[in-house]
């Protein structure tokens, strides 16, 4: 009888953990339908804020870690961006549309890259790809607070989230 006493409750822990664990949503959370499945150390106490705007008639979903410096000011450790538009057909029209978008200057050394099938580019503070025509995804290191290899793990680390 004590065995069966001790058993239900222990049983029921495991299911708990078990359902937990399967609907936990990772770390990153959810942005507009992408999953952010990895964040880098560095991220860890950051604040988190969500912005939604249009710039060059592209909708922008942005997702920005924060942390606040010793003077009271706030620094961008990262940046995550779903854009959606006819203007990101394909890399290159991406590539040109980031270069205007941030000011960038066009002959900057960017590396190609494969994420999970989709093309992408990068650099040591931003990684961007086209998963599907009229969407882009990039991850910014605009303070260098991240380095190149977890931004890139960064960007790895975010794949559609399913319907």
């Amino acid at each position: 009888m004590l065995l069966v006493r001790l058993t239900a409750p222990a049983l029921a822990f495991v299911l708990a953990l078990t359902l937990t664990a399967a609907g936990a949503v990772p770390r990153g959370g959810m942005l507009d339908g992408f999953t952010i499945g990895h964040l880098p150390a560095s991220t860890e106490g950051a604040s988190t804020s969500d912005f939604t705007y249009e710039w060059g008639e592209v909708a922008f979903n942005s997702r920005v870690w924060e942390k606040r410096l010793e003077d009271g000011a706030a620094r961008v450790v990262l940046q995550v961006l779903v854009m959606r538009g006819d203007r990101l057909a394909d890399l290159d029209t991406t590539s040109a549309f980031l270069t205007e978008y941030h000011e960038r200057a066009a002959d900057r050394a960017l590396t190609e890259f494969d994420n999970a099938g989709a093309p992408g580019l990068h650099g040591n503070a931003e990684a961007f790809w086209v998963p599907e025509t009229g969407v882009a995804v990039e991850v910014r290191d605009p303070f260098g607070l991240v380095g190149p290899d977890e931004l890139m793990a960064t960007a790895r680390g975010i794949a559609a989230s399913p319907a």
